[in-house]
């Protein structure tokens, strides 16, 4: 037998969904579960939606005509992602036109990897295998915890074309590292700038963290650290194994990979450098992230001139 959910705490709620249950619609959701299921899908279909503006003008700089068709497909891909996300949102009552037409370029919640300019092919693939990485570490473990049963049907499909973004980073970093000296420059400068963006992709680590209604509501089931940590883990080896360098090392003491530099550290986003000499609070991190990236404006532009009005 069914329990409304008016008729439970938040904490009461929290609980049985830790015990397994399990939410179908608006109707089965307390007020709280609402909110921090809105957040994090807002955070996921802005990501998606902004990558494909990201995406864009390298793919078409793609070496072959094969690459190119590859990268093409991965922006159709990452559009189609961002259409499931944001069709969710309008199911618990957002308005889909709005949130992607009606808003400003700095309200948009994208990673802030996405506000970055994507100067070349080299780092096209790169943010293929760094940044889609991360993609699959945060959705793979909603598809497989979240309490919230229409996302984690959709992740079926979406986890499986991420794979092959990642497949084609992947494939396409090692053929570069390996091709000649000056090909191989050009990754390791793009995994210089990307390494630490995608360490901050997980957001704040969890002693900094005061609670998490994510965890709570059992939306997904690692915590930041965690998911940083499970990401350096498939990440850190295939640099290794291509010869690039990073800032992190695996500590055998603490069985885990350690970060090399006072995390979090200066982005200067103008020459897209990190500063580890120069540590920072997580209060300057969340402030560079709301005042969005040098791309920010370029590329919500670029997604909302697509708009067309059709005649009734």
């Amino acid at each position: 037998m069914s329990v409304d959910p008016a008729t439970l705490s938040e904490e009461e709620f929290k609980e049985q969904l830790q015990n397994g249950k399990m939410v179908e619609s608006e109707e089965d959701m307390t007020e709280g579960y609402k909110k921090a299921l809105k957040q994090i899908l807002l955070v996921s279909a802005d990501t998606e939606l902004m990558s494909a503006p990201a995406y864009y003008e390298q793919s078409l700089n793609a070496p072959s005509l094969d690459a190119r068709a590859s990268c093409v497909s991965v922006i159709q891909d990452e559009l189609g992602h961002g259409h499931i996300a944001y069709r969710l949102l309008e199911d618990i009552g957002e308005d889909r036109e709005e949130l992607i037409f009606e808003r400003e370029p700095h309200e948009f919640r994208n990673t802030y990897g996405f506000d970055q300019h994507i100067d070349n092919f080299a780092e096209l693939v790169c943010a293929h295998g760094l940044f889609d990485r991360a993609g699959i570490t945060l959705l793979g473990d909603i598809h497989e915890n979240t309490s919230y049963a229409p996302w984690k049907r959709a992740l079926t499909k979406v986890s499986k074309e991420e794979q092959f973004h990642l497949r084609h980073g992947e494939t396409w970093m090692r053929r570069l590292a390996n091709k000649n000296e000056s090909t191989r420059e050009k990754v390791q400068e793009a995994v210089d700038w990307m390494f630490p963006i995608a360490l901050e992709w997980f957001g704040l680590p969890d002693d900094k963290k005061q609670h998490d209604d994510q965890l709570e509501y059992r939306i997904k089931g690692l915590s930041n650290d965690e998911l940083r940590q499970d990401w350096m883990d498939r990440t850190v080896p295939f640099l290794d194994e291509i010869g690039l360098e990073f800032p992190a090392h695996y500590d055998e003491d603490a069985d885990e990979y350690v970060i090399d530099y006072e995390f979090p550290v200066a982005f200067d986003e103008e020459n897209k450098e990190w500063r580890f000499d120069e540590p920072v609070s997580w209060d300057d991190v969340i402030d560079r992230w709301r005042a969005r990236g040098p791309a920010n404006e370029k590329y919500v532009n670029l997604i909302q001139s697509g708009k067309v009005d059709v005649m009734p």
